[in-house]
């Protein structure tokens, strides 16, 4: 059994949100930076230049991306050979965010109660995402998240009797309602199967994946390029000014369901579909 203590959870949470706030995962960067060869409209390619422009900024500088810096999402896998020891794991994840978003000054954006609307002033708590696996390691993955796209998501319980064009045309339509509120070139994270909370768990979860990964199986990997070509075919265009690219890429997570069921989900990621990685 290997003791792991908890003010090593807190310091890589703190670093991962400081981060990942700054500096993309490469394969989006290469994403965007090539957009402007295969955005056809003049105003979207100036679009595209000026996102590539904030990037090296926010590199330079270490400054945030983007003035939203989000909610901070967290999937911590843990090793069942781990111990952990010297105080709580959540209570460390949420020091770790706290410390990541002031030490980091970092804009902090959650309210403690949904009605009452009061700012925590640091940040939490985390969307904490919790998962047992075998071994000894610790990963840990923090994915800021960004209200402009996260309020322009949906989820639709099908039937069965629901066509693979269905669900292309349920993903398109969900983000040509979206227009430009969630500051495209997007990316677009789907879920299919489970039931209702974990069709949302997936489309989150495929949305924190790189975007240079395509789905292991042929037929899901088939519907995310059919879902790309749809997406783009609307012509909402970068920050949607018109365009060929309005969409970076789709990913889709898939799990088992049931026989009377068919949950699609679809959360929808901006331009700077954040995330960082650590394994401890």
């Amino acid at each position: 059994m290997r003791e792991l203590h908890v003010d090593t959870i807190r310091d890589t949470v703190r670093r991962l949100c400081i981060e990942a706030n700054a500096v993309l995962p490469e394969a989006l960067e290469q994403c965007i930076r090539s957009g402007a060869d295969r955005e056809t409209s003049p105003a979207g390619k100036s679009v595209f230049a000026d996102l590539c422009a904030n990037l090296d900024a926010a590199r330079e500088t270490g400054l945030p991306i983007c003035q939203d810096t989000g909610m901070a999402v967290v999937f911590l896998t843990l090793g069942q050979d781990v111990h952990i020891v010297g105080g709580s794991l959540r209570d460390a994840v949420n020091a770790g965010v706290a410390a990541g978003y002031i030490d980091g000054y970092l804009r902090c954006s959650v309210v403690g109660d949904p009605l009452e609307r009061v700012n925590t002033g640091n940040n939490t708590p985390a969307v904490l995402h919790l998962d047992i696996a075998e071994g000894d390691k610790v990963t840990i993955d923090v994915c800021p998240k960004g209200f402009g796209s996260e309020n322009m998501s949906a989820l639709k319980m099908f039937t069965p009797a629901a066509s693979q064009e269905d669900i292309i045309g349920f993903v398109a339509d969900t983000v040509n309602r979206a227009g430009s509120n969630p500051c495209p070139p997007i990316v677009v994270g789907v879920g299919i199967g489970g039931d209702f909370e974990q069709c949302a768990f997936l489309a989150k979860k495929a949305l924190c994946r790189d975007v240079a990964v395509r789905n292991e199986k042929p037929l899901y990997a088939g519907l995310e390029a059919q879902m790309l070509e749809a997406v783009n075919r609307l012509g909402i265009g970068p920050q949607g000014f018109g365009g060929s690219v309005t969409a970076l890429a789709v990913n889709i997570e898939q799990a088992p369901t049931h026989i009377a069921g068919l949950p699609v989900a679809v959360n929808i990621g901006c331009h700077v579909t954040r995330h960082a990685h650590a394994e401890i």
